[in-house]
């Protein structure tokens, strides 16, 4: 971490530049073009010692908040958080450390997404709990049918 840069300078104006570059007009754009590659590798793509995840992740976040999509962004962010946890897809059998594999993708995912959105994502994760995905199951983006089905859109 020593040759991290992220926060130096003007890192919004960094992060939109070199989004631009790349031919789009917007970070969700950018994002959305490369469905369920986790923050990480997105931050890395734009700018391996320069860019953050939780950069990309805020600037989401915010894209989200003014485009009345945060719904949207959650089920996008669970998608990358299941892709780097579970790359395999949904496991076959949950024994301990399966168990352990699900619980922390889905804990990663709970401490990224907004205060106004935890009941749901406590609703989805209930619900995934109770009647778990087939096994192998790999949303490849927010609009997954189990996803849409499990967080409906609200937004007004």
């Amino acid at each position: 971490m020593s040759g991290d840069r992220s926060w130096e300078g003007n890192w919004k104006a960094r992060l939109f530049e070199r989004v631009r570059a790349r031919g789009f007009s917007s970070l969700t754009a950018f994002a959305e073009a490369r469905p369920a590659v986790p923050l990480y590798l997105l931050a890395e793509e734009l700018g391996k010692d320069d860019i953050a995840g939780i950069q990309v992740l805020r600037e989401l976040l915010d894209e989200a908040k003014r485009r009345k999509q945060v719904t949207r962004f959650a089920r996008d962010v669970l998608v990358r958080e299941l892709s780097e946890g579970l790359p395999d897809g949904w496991p076959t059998t949950m024994d301990d450390e399966n168990r352990f594999q699900v619980a922390q993708a889905l804990g990663c995912w709970y401490g990224h997404i907004p205060e106004t959105h935890l009941e749901r994502a406590d609703q989805l994760m209930a619900a995934l709990r109770a009647n778990p995905p087939p096994a192998g199951w790999r949303p490849l983006g927010p609009d997954d049918e189990l996803l849409r089905t499990l967080m409906p859109d609200k937004e007004a």
